[in-house]
């Protein structure tokens, strides 16, 4: 589920999320960012790293429960591997351990969402 190219200059976000409803709902967010060229769907680790190889995102927004791996273990490979992605975690294991694991590992932010979900566009817009 790709969205068309907006821009040429324009950034690619990689959505990785196993909720279909989560991925409606942030790429409706996203469709009117100018700086997104393209918005990149995975729901599992596995396809993530598959597409991570293929389209280079600058941006990756990650759930901690994905159906075969942890999003923690996504983001681990994305800062060993492709440290220049910015990472952002959307999940609902909002607790604080999750928080400062997150944060030690490399995300840039790390959103409730529950509650925060909101805040995403502008989060994005900051970082690209």
């Amino acid at each position: 589920m790709d969205t068309e190219p907006m821009t040429q200059t324009g950034k690619i976000v990689l959505i990785v999320d196993d909720s279909a409803i989560i991925i409606e709902r942030l790429v409706q967010m996203l469709e009117n960012l100018e700086k997104i060229q393209q918005v990149i769907i995975a729901d599992s680790y596995a396809m993530a790293v598959s597409r991570i190889s293929e389209t280079k995102p600058d941006l990756a927004i990650l759930d901690i429960n994905l159906p075969d791996k942890s999003g923690i273990e996504l983001l681990r490979y994305i800062k060993n591997n492709m440290a220049e992605i910015k990472v952002i975690m959307l999940t609902n294991q909002a607790d604080e351990y999750y928080r400062n694991l997150c944060k030690r590992l490399g995300s840039a932010y790390f959103i409730d969402k529950s509650g925060e979900i909101d805040k995403t566009p502008a989060i994005i817009s900051s970082l690209l």
